[in-house]
Parts: structure tokens; sequence; C-alpha cells
């Protein structure tokens, strides 16, 4: 008696389980989960970049590093430590050799940068290098797609028409890249260190009838928040395929060639504003050298 006793217990508590279960969600639910799905659509981007992954194993061992990696993160410094800063602006320009991965074929950086910005809504993406605008997904849109005109005759109309013609993204477009970023001396580690805070995809910009306006960023993206998703987008070795490269390597360690656009000053002058050609790379090059100078002094003082 007692073990039926308790088996009539037991179906009994796995009836309720199971009706509590079973119940349907009620409209206050519902309606959490309509919140959660349009704030879910409304941070989407999609800008049309997807990279395939091979169906079977492409190479003769597994490669397991690109998933694994992660950004060490950087020391902390504290403000009463810095005896000495400057603010540098470069210009990456990738129809250099030592710049030839940013160009790869395959996964060129702006791609991996999109790639990027598209599968991680929390990574936001500004209009300047101020940071102060932060732009949407329908602004870049617009700005990786050009639209051309031209008059078309129209044998039907028996006249010329014009007619608008969308160019669709090409990665070959952007050919240089600028980096905003922060030079100072750590009396704790008597070191001094470089930090990247931003870095922003550089196009050309024509008019309709093809004249050249300038350069424009395509945005500005703060850089120590995506330092660990750069840790799993791999970057072309020129010397070695065996050693993989992820691109926050490419930027922590340095491996990429770059000339100075701009120092901070109080005019908010570029280089190019006083000097041009080979002086303007010769400006450039007096400013790095006076950094490195300041260590050796700041290590003398």
């Amino acid at each position: 008696m007692k073990k039926l006793k308790l088996v009539y217990q037991l179906a009994f508590l796995f009836f309720i389980f199971f009706d509590l279960n079973a119940q349907p969600m009620g409209p206050e639910t519902n309606e959490s989960n309509e919140v959660i799905e349009s704030s879910k659509s409304n941070s989407e981007r999609n800008f049309g970049i997807e990279f395939k992954e091979a169906l079977v194993q492409d190479g003769a061992y597994e490669k397991i590093a690109q998933k694994e990696r992660i950004a060490l993160p950087y020391d902390h410094l504290r403000e009463a430590d810095v005896l000495w800063s400057k603010r540098i602006w470069r210009v990456i320009d990738t129809q250099e050799k030592m710049n030839l991965p940013f160009r790869d074929k395959q996964q060129p950086f702006i791609s991996c940068l999109l790639d990027l910005v598209q599968k991680n809504p929390e990574v936001r993406i500004f209009e300047t290098d101020a940071f102060h605008n932060e732009i949407n997904a329908a602004d870049v849109e617009s700005r990786l797609a050009s639209v051309d005109s031209a008059e078309i005759y129209d044998f039907k109309l028996e006249d010329y028409v014009m007619q608008k013609t969308t160019n669709e993204f090409n990665p070959d477009d952007f050919s240089k890249f600028r980096i905003k970023e922060d030079w100072l001396f750590d009396e704790e580690t008597s070191m001094m260190v470089c930090r990247i805070i931003g870095i922003a995809p550089i196009q050309d910009r024509y008019t309709d009838q093809d004249e050249y306006l300038g350069q424009e960023a395509l945005f500005w993206i703060y850089y120590p928040d995506i330092r660990d998703h750069l840790a799993k987008y791999e970057a072309k070795n020129l010397y070695n395929d065996a050693i993989q490269m992820s691109w926050h390597k490419v930027f922590e360690d340095r491996y990429f060639s770059s000339h100075i656009m701009k120092e901070s000053n109080p005019r908010n002058r570029r280089i190019e504003d006083y000097a041009t050609g080979h002086d303007a790379l010769k400006e450039g090059e007096r400013i790095q050298g006076e950094i490195l100078d300041k260590e050796i002094d700041l290590w003398s003082y």
C-alpha cells in the first residue's frame, strides 16, 4: 500500500509540473518577446558582406588558433604617471608593399571591418574622429555604393534620356586608412607607449562628371571596442603561411607602413596645409623623430 501511495503521489506531481509547462504564454510574455524582436531588428546591420567557409578542411591540418585568439587587456595607465603625451594622425596607404595584406583579394581589411560591424551591433560607428555623432547602417550603405548618371539615346522616344546606374561596393575603392593614436611616456614603467584610439577607412569621392572632390572617411570606429573582434580575423602573412596573424596583432605590433598626416596643434592644421610632396614626408619624419628623442630625454630626466 505504501508503495502504491508513493506512485500516486509521484504521478500527481508529474501531472502538475507538465500542466504548468504546457500552459500557453500570456499576453505579457508575448509583448516582451515582441519588444526583444523589435530591438534585435533595429540593431541588425547588413552591408552585404559575407565570408564563405570551405565545406571541407582546406589545408593539411586543422587551424583552430584563429577561433581561440583573444586580445590581452592593456596595462592600466594612471594620469599621474603620464609625464608627456602627443596625439598623432597617420595614413596607411595600401599601395605600399608592406601593406599588401590590407588589399588581400580573399579577405581585405575593409571587408573584415564591415563584417565586424555587421555582426556586432554593440560596436558603434561615428561620423568623425571626435566620436560625437553616431551614425547608423543606412548612412554607411549610402556611402558604400555610388550612383552614376549618363545620357543614353532611347530609340522608342527618339531622344536622349538620363539613366542612373548604381556601382556596388568595391573593396579596391578603399586604398587608405587613417589612424588616430596617442603617444605617451609612462613614468611607472619608464616606457614610451602608443595606444590606437580610432580607425577610419578612406575613399575617394567624385562628382557625376568624374571630378575629384577629395577623400572622405566612411566612418570612424573606436579601436579599444574592437580589439577582441579583430583578434578573430586573420591577416595575410607575406612571409610564412604557417604563422597566422590576426589584424589585432598587425596593429598592436605595428606590422604596417604609414606616414604622419597631422599632429595635435592649436590651429588643427594638417601637414598638407603647410607642406606638400617630399617636404610633407620629411615633416612627418621630423615629428616621429621628436617622439623618439623625447623618450631618450625623459630617460635622462
